[in-house]
C-alpha cells in the first residue's frame, strides 16, 4: 500500500488551529483574574492542547514546542497550582499572537518571526520558573465526615469515527499518552472486522476498551482525548471492584504476540516526544498490557460503528471552499437569467393554447426563486465573525491610552453576506478606534463630569427590511461642533454658523479632515473617515452620524444583505435600459414647470415640498443622445445616499425586478457612475447605476 500523503490534511489542521486560536483569545479576554472561571480555563487549555497535538502529528515542531510552554502554564492554572494574574493573561494573549504568526508562516511557507517567538517563549519560561503564589488549600475534612474513596482505575470505551483517520490522527498515539498516566490493559476488538471483500473503505470497524489503573482524575484522561473528542465515541467510567476479565482466545496474549512471532498491534508503543501536561505517577508503566480478543465485544461497541452514510445526520456542517460556493451562485444566476428569458419569450404566446407551458414556467419561477434564496444563504455568515475581533482591539488600545472601556456587542448572530463581512471589517475597526481615541474620555475627566470612570462602546447589528444596520455608539464626549467648523474653515471648506448638526457631522468625511490636537500612531493624520465612507458606499451602503455633546455619538451603517442579487428599478434613457438600486430610490414623479428652478451656473434644481434637490440628467453622464431633455416630458427619480439627494432625469420607468450582479471590473474595467451590469430577460445587457457616486457628483456640482 502506498504511503498516505499527510500533507492533504494540512489545510484542515490550519483551519481548526486558527479557530482554536479564536477560542483561546476570546476566552482569555473573558477571563477575570479576580474570579477565574474553571470552564473558561479548560476551554483555553483544550484549544492549546489540540493545536499542540495536531502540530506534533504533522511535523510542525516549532509550533508544537511553543504551544507546549503555553499549555504547561495553562495546566498549572486549571489544576489550581497557580493563580490567574493580569500579567499571565497579558503574556498568554501575546502568545496567541505568536502562535497565529507561526501557523501563518507554516501554512504559507513564509519566514516566521522567530525573534518575537523567542522573546515570548522566554517570558513564558520565566513565569514557569518563578514560584507561583500559594493557592489556598481546601479546609481539611472533619474526622467523622465520610471520605469518598478514589477509584482504583478507569474503564475507557473508545470508538474512533472515520473522520479521526481522515484527519491524519493515530488512535495508537492516543493510547500511548494514556500509558503515561498509569498501567493500561488495552483490549482491541476484532470481532467487528468484516471480510476484506465486504469492508467499506469509509467505515470504521475498530474499537478499544482500556482498563487504566492509575491514580488520576477523569479530567486527566479527557485531556488526552480533547483534541479528537468530536471524532470519536468515548466513555470514561470508574473501574468497579469486580472487573470481569474478558474471555481470551488461546492465541491471545498479554503484552506479547502469539507463537507466530509477530507482535500484536500497539503492544510496544514508544513514549511520545512531547510530554503531557500532567506528570505521570511514579508507578506508571511505560508499556500497556495489550489483550487481543477474537470473540466478544465491549459493551459500548455492541453494534458495528455506523458508516459515514448512516451517520450523515450527525454532522452539523462541512467545509466547502468559497470558490465552489461562488461557482454555484454564478450558475444559479445564469439559471435566473435563462428563466427570465423564457418568461419574456412566452409573453408572445397565447396562454390558453399553451396553458401547460405557462404552468411549467410558473413552477420554474417559484423553484428558481427558492433555489436562489437557498444558495445565497450558504454565503451568509453571522456578523460575529467581525465583532469577535473587537474585544482585543478595545483592550489593547484602552491600555495604551490609559482609559477604562468596556465593549458591549448585540445581535452577533445577525447574518450578512461573506463578501460584505470581509469588506466591512476595516471600516468598523476604524470607527471603534475613533470612538475610543476621540470619544471616550480619560477616567479623571469622566469622573469630573459625573460619569462612571469606565466608558462604554456598543456594537450592534440587526435586520431592517432588505438591509442590515450596524451601529457603533459610545457614551463619551460627543462631537465638538465648534471645533469641526473651525477646522473646516482652516481647510477652506464652505461653512456657516447656521448649518444643521447633520451637515456639520458630514464634514468629518472630507478627505484629510482631522480634529486631533496632535499626531499619534492612533490618529491625527486625517486619513480614515473619508475612506470609511467610500468603502461603505462601495458596498451600496450608507453611513449616518448623530451626536450629543457630553453624552456620546452614534454612527449607523446600512448595508445590503448581499452583493450578488439586487432589487432594482428598470429605467429607460433613450434606447438604453439602466438598473437603479431600489434601496437608493426615495420617490419618482413627473415635475411641473413651477417646481423647476434654474441657477446662475445653468444648473437646475427641483423643489420637492420644503427642499430643493439638484437635477441630474443621466443622459449626459452616460452619453445617450436620443433621450428626453425636458424634465416635464420625462420622469424624475429621487435618489438618496449619505444623507444627500439628487433628482435623476430618465425617459420612462420600465419596471421593478431582481437582477444578478455581474462585475464590470473583473470582466472589462471600471466605468464611472456604474457599479456593475446584469443580463435582462431578452438577453440585453443593462448597466447598474452607482447611485452613491451620482449623488456625490450632483451635490458637488450644485455646491459649485
Amino acid at each position: 500500500m502506498p504511503p498516505i500523503d499527510i500533507t492533504r490534511f494540512h489545510q484542515t489542521f490550519f483551519d481548526e488551529s486558527f479557530e482554536g486560536l479564536d477560542v483561546m483569545e476570546s476566552g482569555l479576554l473573558r477571563l477575570d483574574p479576580d474570579a477565574p472561571d474553571d470552564e473558561t480555563i479548560n476551554a483555553i487549555f483544550r484549544a492549546a492542547h489540540s493545536i499542540k497535538g495536531g502540530a506534533g502529528t504533522f511535523g510542525f515542531a516549532t509550533v508544537a514546542e511553543f504551544t507546549h510552554l503555553l499549555e504547561t502554564l495553562l495546566d498549572q492554572m486549571r489544576s489550581g497550582n497557580r493563580p490567574v494574574t493580569c500579567k499571565d493573561v497579558d503574556v498568554l494573549l501575546r502568545s496567541v499572537d505568536v502562535l497565529r504568526s507561526l501557523l501563518t508562516a507554516a501554512r504559507d511557507g513564509s519566514e516566521a518571526d522567530t525573534a518575537t517567538a523567542q522573546m515570548v517563549s522566554e517570558e513564558l519560561g520565566a513565569l514557569l520558573a518563578a514560584p507561583a503564589a500559594t493557592v489556598e488549600a481546601p479546609a481539611p475534612a472533619q474526622a467523622d465526615a465520610p471520605v469518598a474513596a478514589a477509584p482504583r482505575g478507569w474503564r475507557i470505551e473508545f470508538i474512533p469515527k472515520p473522520e479521526l483517520f481522515a484527519s491524519g490522527n493515530d488512535p495508537l498515539r492516543i493510547i500511548r499518552e494514556l500509558t503515561l498516566l498509569g498501567r493500561a490493559e488495552v483490549i482491541c476488538d476484532t470481532d467487528a472486522l468484516p471480510m476484506l471483500t465486504e469492508a467499506m473503505p469509509e467505515a470504521c470497524y475498530l474499537s478499544w476498551r482500556i482498563d487504566l489503573h492509575a491514580d488520576c482524575g477523569r479530567d486527566a484522561i479527557a485531556d488526552v482525548f480533547a483534541w479528537v473528542e468530536d471524532e470519536c465515541d468515548l466513555s470514561i467510567e470508574p473501574l468497579d471492584g469486580d472487573v470481569a476479565e474478558p474471555t481470551v482466545d488461546a492465541a491471545a496474549v498479554t503484552g506479547t504476540a502469539s507463537d507466530g512471532g509477530e507482535q500484536a498491534p500497539g503492544a510496544d508503543v514508544d513514549t511520545p516526544s512531547t510530554p503531557p501536561a500532567q506528570d505521570p505517577p511514579a508507578a506508571a508503566s511505560g508499556k500497556p498490557e495489550l489483550t487481543v480478543i477474537k470473540g466478544g465485544r465491549p459493551a459500548v461497541a455492541a453494534s458495528r460503528p455506523a458508516t459515514s452514510a448512516e451517520r450523515s445526520g450527525e454532522g452539523g456542517s462541512i467545509r466547502v471552499s468559497t470558490e465552489k460556493i461562488d461557482a454555484l451562485i454564478n450558475l444559479v444566476g445564469e439559471l435566473v437569467i435563462t428563466q427570465a428569458m423564457l418568461q419574456q419569450t412566452a409573453q408572445h404566446l397565447d396562454p390558453v393554447t399553451h396553458e401547460e407551458l405557462f404552468n411549467g414556467l410558473n413552477q420554474l419561477n417559484r423553484n428558481t426563486r427558492v433555489l436562489q434564496e437557498a444558495v445565497m444563504s450558504t454565503r451568509m455568515l453571522p456578523v460575529e465573525f467581525v465583532f469577535s475581533r473587537f474585544p482585543r482591539v478595545v483592550r489593547d488600545l484602552a491600555s495604551k491610552l490609559g482609559k477604562q472601556v468596556q465593549l458591549q456587542t448585540v445581535g452577533e448572530k445577525t447574518e450578512l453576506d461573506k463578501s460584505v463581512i470581509e469588506r466591512i471589517a476595516d471600516p468598523l475597526t476604524h470607527l471603534v478606534r475613533n470612538s475610543l481615541d476621540h470619544g471616550i474620555e480619560s477616567p479623571e475627566r469622566r469622573t469630573a463630569a459625573g460619569k462612571p470612570a469606565t466608558g462604554t462602546i456598543r456594537l450592534s447589528a440587526s435586520h431592517q427590511g432588505g438591509h442590515i444596520v450596524i451601529e457603533v455608539s459610545d457614551d463619551g464626549a460627543g462631537l465638538d461642533r465648534e471645533r469641526i467648523l473651525s477646522k473646516a474653515r482652516e481647510r477652506g471648506i464652505a461653512t456657516s454658523d447656521g448649518m444643521a448638526d447633520e451637515d456639520v457631522w458630514q464634514l468629518i468625511f472630507e478627505p484629510g479632515f482631522s480634529t486631533a490636537e496632535q499626531i499619534t500612531d492612533v490618529s491625527g493624520r486625517g486619513v480614515g473617515m473619508d475612506v470609511v465612507k467610500r468603502n461603505i458606499e462601495a458596498l451600496s451602503g450608507s453611513i449616518e452620524i448623530s451626536s450629543e455633546s457630553g453624552r456620546g455619538s452614534r454612527i449607523l451603517i446600512r448595508l445590503p444583505l448581499t452583493l450578488a442579487i439586487l432589487d432594482g428599478m428598470s429605467v429607460r434613457i433613450g434606447g438604453e435600459i439602466f438598473i437603479v438600486p431600489l434601496n437608493n430610490v426615495i420617490e419618482s414623479l413627473q415635475p411641473q414647470a413651477e417646481q423647476l428652478k434654474s441657477l446662475v451656473n445653468q444648473a437646475q434644481v427641483i423643489r420637492l415640498r420644503a427642499e430643493y434637490v439638484p437635477l441630474v440628467r443621466l443622459q449626459e453622464l452616460f452619453g445617450v443622445h436620443d433621450a428626453v431633455r425636458d424634465p416635464q416630458q420625462g420622469i424624475v427619480v429621487v435618489l438618496e445616499s449619505g444623507g444627500r439627494k439628487i433628482a435623476a432625469l430618465v425617459d420612462e420607468l420600465v419596471g421593478q425586478q431582481q437582477v444578478v450582479i455581474k462585475s464590470l471590473e473583473s470582466n472589462y474595467r471600471r466605468v464611472p457612475c456604474v457599479s456593475g451590469a446584469t443580463i435582462l430577460g431578452n438577453g440585453q445587457v443593462a448597466l447598474i447605476i452607482d447611485a452613491a457616486e451620482i449623488v456625490r457628483q450632483g451635490a458637488r456640482a450644485n455646491a459649485a
